[in-house]
């Protein structure tokens, strides 16, 4: 019987001069594991005699994973961060990320860190933190 599951999903992350051997990522929130944005892949204008014209243009995905106040990947985060205050610099990560339960499999290469929050946040309970990766390419490969 298939599922939609997202409980058996793997995320592996590697970020070169970190961590080059791929980590999988652990203790996602509850409600929301990972999700990427949608890109506009094409640049479309209507003429003034009513022609439209359209071509393709390359574009990053941002992609935001939450993660568990008590997740060990956290840290991995929290590193990325560091070196690059440390040296003033990018590093740059690839990912894999296998959907089993619908037998996909995304290839993603090239990402930057671009959002993180510095700290928890704090309420009843210690809050999920959002992590921003913007990926130069993400493609589906089969399983």
């Amino acid at each position: 019987m298939a599922t939609i599951t997202a409980a058996n999903s793997v995320y592996m992350l590697s970020i070169a001069g970190l961590f080059p051997t791929p980590q999988q990522l652990q203790g996602y929130s509850a409600d929301d594991a990972f999700s990427t944005d949608a890109v506009e892949p094409a640049e479309v204008v209507m003429g003034v005699d009513g022609r439209m014209s359209a071509g393709y243009i390359p574009r990053e995905t941002p992609q935001t994973i939450s993660l568990m106040p008590d997740s060990p990947s956290d840290q991995m985060f929290d590193a990325w961060l560091s070196a690059q205050k440390l040296i003033r610099e990018i590093y740059f990560a690839n990912g894999l990320i296998t959907l089993t339960s619908i037998g996909r499999t995304y290839v993603l290469t090239r990402g930057v860190l671009t959002s993180i929050p510095p700290i928890v946040s704090a309420k009843k309970v210690l809050q999920a933190r959002t992590f921003r990766i913007t990926w130069e390419t993400v493609a589906p490969v089969p399983v």
